[in-house]
């Protein structure tokens, strides 16, 4: 397995030779696992399908109020819910007591409302991700799932027609206040045409929240070498489904959505609505993280792994099925736009599919349906 962006072997590599460690669980046993921001909207499908699937589980969550507007549950399908800041290194000293496994949710999300958020980011995603290793060295556990994202990719994968593939720059003010939002070959200027994104696709983080993931998935690498550790490293696509939080700074652009046609606004669309992204349902990505707990060619080093539906859409038109299923305002097209965005990231599923067995069940045009009328996280 390979570490992020690179050919390094976290395993191989180095002088360093990876401590003792006590055996990992039998895959398909029955494992304790602790779930980090198990109590937020993603983390509570997977900790339901873990509890399905028969496991023991433990939920470790801040209650961050950018994810959180109530206090949080004493328990989530039936797991006890623990209080805490990863970065509290007693706290999760001891909330690592008898797991067998971590799968790790909590993180920050989203654009944020500006640069003010960049420490808070940093803190929670990394800083807290970094204390949650130390302390799983510390207890021998050596198993880790790790919730990444399409993020850490930047723009998606392109081709010219004259110069073949082709990475743009990013995409500056002056031409998307112009309305030129299609990305650009970097020596002829033509339109790129957008393809699959794969795993192997160099890392381009291009927003605060990007940048942490991509140090999310170094630093988890860098942990798997010295330890003789596995690291899965989940890339989610565009996620959403029922829980999701409402229209908040850090929400997904689906949850934008729904608000505004639950108050009666037509939603707005950003740019010209073209923007393509892969839309996965929630109780496919809990699937997913089940996948990567049990999969058997995953007990060693570092690997990720795109958690998509294969089945990309346009924001335009996520936007309008959901005006159509909830019966609302057809969409606005407004031309604005935010900077830190990117045009088109539309992943290859194949690496999931062969390697982790899973593939997503859950159709776009289904999953919006029911997304137009499921209940929201307050």
């Amino acid at each position: 397995m390979t570490s992020p962006g690179s050919s390094y072997d976290p395993l191989t590599d180095g002088p360093d030779r990876p401590p003792r460690r006590r055996p990992g669980p039998t895959v398909g046993a029955v494992t304790h696992v602790l779930v980090t921001g198990g109590a937020g909207f993603i983390g509570t499908h997977v900790v339901t399908a873990l509890r399905e699937a028969g496991h023991r589980v433990t939920v470790a969550d801040a209650g961050h109020p950018g994810a959180h507007r109530e206090p949080l549950p004493d328990a989530v399908a039936g797991a006890p819910v623990r209080r805490l800041d990863l970065r509290d290194r007693a706290a999760i000293t001891d909330a690592l007591a008898g797991v067998d496994v971590v799968v790790h949710q909590a993180a920050m999300v989203g654009l944020g409302v500006d640069l003010d958020d960049l420490p808070e980011y940093v803190g929670c995603n990394d800083l807290g991700t970094a204390v949650l290793l130390a302390a799983m060295a510390r207890a021998g556990i050596h198993r880790l799932v790790l919730a990444s994202s399409m993020v850490v990719y930047g723009e998606g994968a392109y081709t010219c027609p004259a110069h073949g593939p082709a990475r743009p720059a990013p995409r500056t003010v002056a031409d998307l206040a112009a309305g030129r939002f299609e990305p650009a070959c970097p020596q002829c200027g033509t339109a790129l045409e957008p393809g699959l994104v794969t795993e192997d696709a160099p890392l381009d983080p291009r927003s605060v929240y990007a940048a942490t993931k991509v140090a999310q998935e170094h630093l988890t690498a860098a942990w798997a070498r010295q330890t003789g550790g596995a690291v899965v490293a989940l890339r989610y696509h565009n996620v959403y489904g029922p829980g999701m939080p409402r229209d908040t700074p850090y929400s997904g652009v689906a949850a934008i959505f729904r608000s505004a046609l639950e108050a009666g606004r037509a939603p707005r669309v950003f740019e010209d609505g073209g923007q393509r992204r892969d839309f996965v349902h929630v109780r496919d990505v809990a699937a997913a993280n089940l996948a990567a707990l049990t999969a058997t060619g995953t007990m060693s080093g570092w690997r990720a792994y795109n958690v998509a539906s294969g089945h990309p859409v346009t924001v335009g038109e996520i936007a309008g099925e959901l005006a159509r299923a909830a019966d609302g305002p057809s969409p606005l097209v407004t031309g604005e736009f935010r900077l830190g965005d990117v045009r088109h990231v539309v992943a290859s599923p194949a690496r999931a599919r062969a390697e982790l067995g899973f593939r997503a069940a859950v159709p776009p045009a289904a999953g919006i349906a029911e997304f137009a009328s499921a209940p929201l996280r307050g």
